[in-house]
């Protein structure tokens, strides 16, 4: 407990700041298409990079420059293009439903969730590197750490997931899904700005 309390803490200290995963599982739940397997995903990626980074792969990727300057700025390219995407959103006029979203295939849901977490260098900063460094100052407990970081992050998505979902009935007049588009188109275009000028060293 003296490790995993505290990774589970420092889990959702991390993970509550809306990012480009939590956008998207948001949207999913509100769409009620396939919320379960979003967040399944979402949580088995987080958990696998959390450990990663306690094994020791944070430190193997700050010190290869040009992996982290590959990483960013393909990160950066796909982030504005989900941003653009977004902002067209914004000037459609139509309701979104389960029906009409373009998100709503399995294998475009499962590709944009795997896009949106192995292409987004914040997120390797956020688990492989920063939450795998902490994680290495619990010496032989650290796996204890990681675990209680991985458990906050699946409580998380499923909490956004199927809160959103429980929500989604009260929220079906297109000006709401113009609101969250344009939450949306921010938060992306944000992270890329703050990827693009992030000093790694």
């Amino acid at each position: 407990m003296f490790a995993f309390i505290p990774g589970l803490l420092t889990g959702f200290s991390l993970i509550i700041a809306i990012g480009a995963q939590n956008a998207f599982v948001i949207r999913q739940g509100l769409t009620k298409r396939y919320v379960l397997l979003t967040v399944a995903i979402c949580s088995a990626s987080d958990a696998l990079l959390i450990f990663l980074g306690a094994g020791g792969l944070g430190r193997i990727i700050k010190s290869n420059d040009t992996a982290l300057e590959f990483i960013r700025w393909f990160g950066v390219i796909y982030l504005i293009w989900f941003g653009i995407k977004s902002a067209r959103s914004v000037f459609q006029n139509q309701v979104l439903t389960a029906a009409s979203d373009a998100s709503a295939s399995r294998k475009n849901v499962i590709t944009t969730v795997i896009a949106l977490t192995f292409l987004n260098p914040h997120v390797y900063l956020d688990t492989v590197i920063l939450l795998g460094s902490i994680s290495n100052q619990f010496g032989e407990n650290k796996w204890f750490f990681a675990s209680g970081a991985s458990i906050a992050s699946l409580i998380w998505f499923t909490a956004i997931g199927y809160g959103a979902k429980s929500a989604s009935r009260y929220m079906s007049r297109p000006i709401f899904w113009k609101v969250l588009d344009s939450i949306i188109t921010a938060i992306m275009f944000s992270i890329a700005a703050f990827l693009a000028f992030y000093n790694f060293n």
